[in-house]
């Protein structure tokens, strides 16, 4: 191969068994990703239809903060804060 070294890929399937308990909080937390997530790219599509305009990402974690505090936060405390802001990240 004169000295390129060679990727091997791999792939691995896991099986996930919750517990009620688990799959009623996994259900919540996506459903508040969701949710939070469409906000993000709802408010980023408006932007650039009506104004042109991109929204980086800092902005869109700027409006999160203010959804939180605007009322929203029983949508975005189930999800751990956390998932809601990575959520934000891609949209």
């Amino acid at each position: 191969m004169c000295g390129v070294a060679q990727m091997v890929k791999r792939a691995y399937k896991y099986r996930f068994y919750p517990t009620p308990g688990q799959a009623e909080e996994l259900a919540r937390t996506f459903g508040c990703v969701r949710l939070v997530y469409n906000r993000a790219l709802e408010e980023r599509t408006r932007a650039y239809t009506l104004e042109g305009r991109s929204v980086s990402y800092a902005q869109s974690s700027a409006a999160l903060t203010g959804w939180k505090r605007a009322g929203h936060r029983v949508v975005v405390a189930f999800a751990g804060g956390g998932a809601a802001v990575d959520c934000d990240r891609v949209a």
